[in-house]
């Protein structure tokens, strides 16, 4: 060990980081001890408020410093619509790039039994509770076209028709801007069998 155990601890501390290997590690806690002492303090601060200050919103599971998350505590969303996500970064997407003004639910991950995340680790039972709400007209599903997404988002697809509730799946397929040549054919497939009549 070349490294004083301190240094050694603030390393391998980093490594929880998604992304972050050894190397990384290594070059963040340098680039804080040697030039970023002030922004690592604050960087400590601000780790240690959120920890004891955030929690998740009881209705939707968004983080939020209170009982209801700033979306849920308006009066301005539309009640009708529920739009379900697989985490806290989906919102912030939605939010910053589309006009939805419905409510959302957060997952907080996607079904996969081989990791042991069953229908209680995501909540499923209180987003059956929301279903039940009479304003809700709509579920929308917004999980990722992943194997696991697909199952999470036909297991919620059922739970909604069970409650009698319309549901709908966000379009997957060509981006913006792409290509049809350099596409890959799972999505070109998606994208075709998705297709929709010309307006």
């Amino acid at each position: 060990m070349i490294y004083p155990p301190a240094l050694e601890a603030l390393m391998a501390a980093l490594r929880c980081l998604p992304g972050v290997g050894q190397k990384t590690a290594q070059r963040m806690a340098f680039q804080l001890l040697q030039r970023e002492r002030d922004g690592a303090r604050q960087l400590a601060r601000s780790l240690d408020q959120a920890l004891d200050e955030l929690g998740h919103c009881r209705d939707c599971r968004m983080f939020s410093q209170g009982d209801l998350c700033p979306i849920c505590a308006s009066d301005k969303r539309d009640d009708a619509l529920l739009c379900v996500v697989e985490s806290p970064a989906d919102v912030a997407a939605l939010e910053s790039h589309t006009d939805y003004r419905g409510r959302y639910f957060v997952l907080l991950g996607r079904l996969s039994p081989l990791d042991g995340i069953g229908p209680e680790e995501l909540g499923l039972a209180r987003l059956a509770e929301r279903m039940a709400d009479a304003a809700v007209q709509e579920v929308i599903v917004a999980t990722n076209p992943t194997v696991e997404g697909e199952a999470t988002a036909h297991y919620i697809a059922e739970l909604a028709r069970a409650a009698g509730i319309a549901v709908t799946r966000i379009a997957h397929g060509v981006p913006v801007g792409g290509e049809l040549e350099y596409v890959d054919g799972g999505t070109l497939a998606h994208a075709l069998s998705g297709r929709r009549q010309v307006e």
